[in-house]
Protein backbone atom coordinates (compact mmCIF):
# COMPACT_ATOMS: atom_id res chain seq x y z
CA UNK A 1 0.00 0.00 0.00
CA UNK A 2 1.38 3.31 -0.79
CA UNK A 3 1.72 6.10 1.81
CA UNK A 4 -0.07 9.17 1.29
CA UNK A 5 3.79 11.29 1.07
CA UNK A 6 4.16 8.43 -1.25
CA UNK A 7 0.69 8.36 -3.75
CA UNK A 8 1.65 10.90 -5.50
CA UNK A 9 4.44 8.20 -7.41
CA UNK A 10 1.87 5.55 -7.76
CA UNK A 11 -0.13 6.95 -10.60
CA UNK A 12 1.84 6.12 -13.93
CA UNK A 13 3.82 3.45 -15.79
CA UNK A 14 7.44 2.41 -14.83
CA UNK A 15 9.09 1.66 -17.91
CA UNK A 16 12.36 1.02 -19.59
CA UNK A 17 11.65 3.86 -22.00
CA UNK A 18 14.41 3.48 -25.57
CA UNK A 19 14.35 7.13 -25.53
CA UNK A 20 15.43 7.44 -21.96
CA UNK A 21 17.67 4.69 -21.24
CA UNK A 22 18.86 4.11 -24.61
CA UNK A 23 19.12 -0.05 -23.90
CA UNK A 24 18.04 -1.82 -21.01
CA UNK A 25 20.93 -3.98 -19.14
CA UNK A 26 20.24 -7.73 -18.05
CA UNK A 27 20.79 -8.64 -14.81
CA UNK A 28 24.39 -10.26 -15.62
CA UNK A 29 25.15 -7.41 -18.05
CA UNK A 30 28.03 -4.94 -16.21
CA UNK A 31 29.02 -1.24 -17.84
CA UNK A 32 31.14 1.00 -15.69
CA UNK A 33 30.52 4.96 -15.59
CA UNK A 34 34.00 6.64 -16.17
CA UNK A 35 35.43 9.74 -15.20
CA UNK A 36 37.09 12.27 -17.57
CA UNK A 37 40.50 10.53 -16.78
CA UNK A 38 38.63 7.29 -17.95
CA UNK A 39 38.57 5.66 -14.90
CA UNK A 40 35.89 3.98 -13.75
CA UNK A 41 33.22 6.07 -11.09
CA UNK A 42 34.13 4.51 -7.45
CA UNK A 43 31.60 4.45 -5.04
CA UNK A 44 33.79 6.10 -1.99
CA UNK A 45 35.30 8.56 -3.55
CA UNK A 46 34.13 12.32 -4.57
CA UNK A 47 33.32 13.59 -7.87
CA UNK A 48 32.62 16.87 -9.52
CA UNK A 49 29.47 16.61 -12.02
CA UNK A 50 30.31 19.10 -14.71
CA UNK A 51 29.06 19.45 -18.07
CA UNK A 52 30.54 17.69 -20.98
CA UNK A 53 30.29 20.44 -23.23
CA UNK A 54 32.32 23.69 -22.53
CA UNK A 55 29.39 25.54 -20.64
CA UNK A 56 27.30 23.00 -20.98
CA UNK A 57 25.58 23.95 -24.16
CA UNK A 58 23.81 26.86 -21.98
CA UNK A 59 26.79 29.06 -20.24
CA UNK A 60 27.31 27.21 -16.82
CA UNK A 61 29.71 25.29 -15.04
CA UNK A 62 29.44 22.31 -12.25
CA UNK A 63 26.30 21.38 -10.00
CA UNK A 64 25.60 22.91 -6.60
CA UNK A 65 22.99 23.99 -4.08
CA UNK A 66 20.68 27.35 -3.72
CA UNK A 67 17.65 28.49 -2.49
CA UNK A 68 15.02 29.14 -4.60
CA UNK A 69 11.34 30.23 -3.75
CA UNK A 70 11.38 29.77 0.36
CA UNK A 71 14.64 29.02 2.87
CA UNK A 72 14.40 25.15 2.34
CA UNK A 73 14.74 22.97 1.01
CA UNK A 74 17.52 23.85 -1.01
CA UNK A 75 17.26 22.63 -4.92
CA UNK A 76 20.13 21.67 -7.34
CA UNK A 77 21.32 23.87 -9.98
CA UNK A 78 23.95 24.73 -12.30
CA UNK A 79 26.70 27.24 -11.50
CA UNK A 80 26.28 30.57 -13.67
CA UNK A 81 30.52 30.61 -14.34
CA UNK A 82 31.86 27.71 -16.33
CA UNK A 83 35.22 27.72 -14.44
CA UNK A 84 33.25 26.71 -11.23
CA UNK A 85 33.42 22.81 -10.40
CA UNK A 86 30.10 23.05 -7.91
CA UNK A 87 30.09 21.15 -4.69
CA UNK A 88 31.33 17.67 -4.60
CA UNK A 89 29.41 14.75 -4.59
CA UNK A 90 28.54 10.66 -3.97
CA UNK A 91 27.21 8.29 -5.69
CA UNK A 92 25.92 5.14 -3.27
CA UNK A 93 24.37 2.59 -5.30
CA UNK A 94 21.31 0.46 -4.66
CA UNK A 95 23.52 -2.50 -3.62
CA UNK A 96 25.94 -0.43 -1.65
CA UNK A 97 29.93 -1.77 -1.00
CA UNK A 98 32.32 1.05 -0.28
CA UNK A 99 34.53 -1.07 -3.03
CA UNK A 100 31.80 -1.05 -5.60
CA UNK A 101 32.23 1.00 -8.65
CA UNK A 102 29.04 2.65 -10.15
CA UNK A 103 27.30 1.17 -13.52
CA UNK A 104 25.11 2.28 -16.57
CA UNK A 105 21.43 2.19 -15.97
CA UNK A 106 21.65 1.17 -12.26
CA UNK A 107 19.44 2.77 -9.39
CA UNK A 108 21.78 4.97 -7.12
CA UNK A 109 21.36 8.25 -4.92
CA UNK A 110 23.41 11.38 -5.53
CA UNK A 111 24.58 13.08 -2.68
CA UNK A 112 26.37 16.41 -2.66
CA UNK A 113 29.38 16.16 0.15
CA UNK A 114 28.21 19.95 1.67
CA UNK A 115 26.69 21.62 4.87
CA UNK A 116 23.34 23.83 4.38
CA UNK A 117 21.64 25.69 6.46
CA UNK A 118 18.25 23.50 5.97
CA UNK A 119 18.77 20.67 8.57
CA UNK A 120 18.29 17.73 6.03
CA UNK A 121 19.79 15.41 4.13
CA UNK A 122 22.08 16.94 0.85
CA UNK A 123 20.46 13.77 -1.19
CA UNK A 124 18.84 14.31 -4.01
CA UNK A 125 15.19 13.81 -5.00
CA UNK A 126 12.87 14.40 -7.28
CA UNK A 127 9.63 17.09 -6.33
CA UNK A 128 6.24 17.04 -7.07
CA UNK A 129 4.81 18.94 -9.79
CA UNK A 130 5.31 22.78 -8.87
CA UNK A 131 2.52 24.04 -8.57
CA UNK A 132 2.68 27.67 -10.61
CA UNK A 133 5.80 26.85 -13.25
CA UNK A 134 4.12 22.73 -13.82
CA UNK A 135 7.60 21.44 -13.41
CA UNK A 136 9.14 18.86 -11.32
CA UNK A 137 12.49 20.30 -9.87
CA UNK A 138 15.55 18.15 -8.38
CA UNK A 139 16.14 19.18 -4.94
CA UNK A 140 17.80 18.59 -1.66
CA UNK A 141 15.99 16.05 1.42
CA UNK A 142 16.24 13.22 -0.33
CA UNK A 143 17.17 9.81 1.98
CA UNK A 144 19.89 7.50 1.04
CA UNK A 145 19.32 3.90 1.03
CA UNK A 146 16.37 2.05 1.84
CA UNK A 147 14.90 1.56 -1.72
CA UNK A 148 11.33 0.97 -1.62
CA UNK A 149 7.85 3.15 -2.41
CA UNK A 150 8.91 5.95 0.38
CA UNK A 151 12.29 6.78 -1.19
CA UNK A 152 11.23 6.21 -5.09
CA UNK A 153 11.66 9.91 -5.54
CA UNK A 154 15.60 9.65 -4.41
CA UNK A 155 16.87 7.53 -7.24
CA UNK A 156 18.68 8.31 -10.31
CA UNK A 157 20.53 6.47 -13.04
CA UNK A 158 23.21 7.52 -15.08
CA UNK A 159 22.67 6.68 -19.28
CA UNK A 160 25.63 7.20 -22.39
CA UNK A 161 24.44 9.76 -24.46
CA UNK A 162 23.81 9.29 -27.64
CA UNK A 163 26.72 10.65 -29.50
CA UNK A 164 28.97 8.82 -27.13
CA UNK A 165 30.18 12.18 -25.25
CA UNK A 166 28.98 12.10 -21.51
CA UNK A 167 26.07 10.85 -19.88
CA UNK A 168 22.54 11.50 -18.88
CA UNK A 169 21.26 12.00 -15.37
CA UNK A 170 17.96 9.85 -15.52
CA UNK A 171 14.96 10.02 -13.31
CA UNK A 172 13.57 6.05 -14.12
CA UNK A 173 13.60 4.44 -10.43
CA UNK A 174 13.40 0.20 -10.43
CA UNK A 175 13.56 0.17 -6.71
CA UNK A 176 9.75 -0.60 -6.25
CA UNK A 177 8.25 -2.88 -8.20
CA UNK A 178 4.55 -1.49 -7.85
CA UNK A 179 5.29 2.02 -7.87
CA UNK A 180 4.17 3.64 -10.88
CA UNK A 181 6.85 7.22 -11.42
CA UNK A 182 6.89 9.19 -14.60
CA UNK A 183 10.26 8.35 -16.13
CA UNK A 184 12.22 11.76 -17.88
CA UNK A 185 15.92 13.21 -18.35
CA UNK A 186 17.46 15.88 -15.72
CA UNK A 187 17.35 18.84 -18.05
CA UNK A 188 18.35 22.66 -16.64
CA UNK A 189 15.45 25.05 -16.53
CA UNK A 190 16.56 28.74 -16.94
CA UNK A 191 14.53 31.10 -14.87
CA UNK A 192 15.53 34.83 -13.51
CA UNK A 193 19.47 34.42 -14.32
CA UNK A 194 18.85 30.93 -12.84
CA UNK A 195 19.79 26.89 -13.95
CA UNK A 196 18.10 24.52 -11.46
CA UNK A 197 17.72 21.14 -12.75
CA UNK A 198 14.44 19.28 -13.17
CA UNK A 199 12.92 16.70 -15.43
CA UNK A 200 12.78 17.85 -18.69
CA UNK A 201 10.78 17.43 -22.20
CA UNK A 202 13.74 19.16 -23.70
CA UNK A 203 17.19 18.82 -24.47
CA UNK A 204 19.00 16.41 -21.62
CA UNK A 205 22.04 17.98 -19.34
CA UNK A 206 25.09 15.97 -20.98
CA UNK A 207 27.71 15.54 -18.01
CA UNK A 208 30.74 14.14 -17.16
CA UNK A 209 32.66 13.60 -14.37
CA UNK A 210 35.94 14.53 -12.25
CA UNK A 211 37.28 13.64 -9.23
CA UNK A 212 37.04 16.02 -6.23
Amino acid sequence: MCTKSAAFLCIIIVSCNAMLLGHCLGPGDFQAVLDVDGQELQVAAKYYILPAAPGGGNGGGGLGLASRDRRCPFYVMQESHEQSNGLPVRFLPVNYKADANVSLSSDLNIVFHAATICVQSTGWKVGSVDEITGRRYVKSGGLTGHPGVNTVSNWFKFEKNENGDGYKIVFCPSVCSFCKVVCGNVGVFDENGKKWLGLSDGDPLIVMFKMA
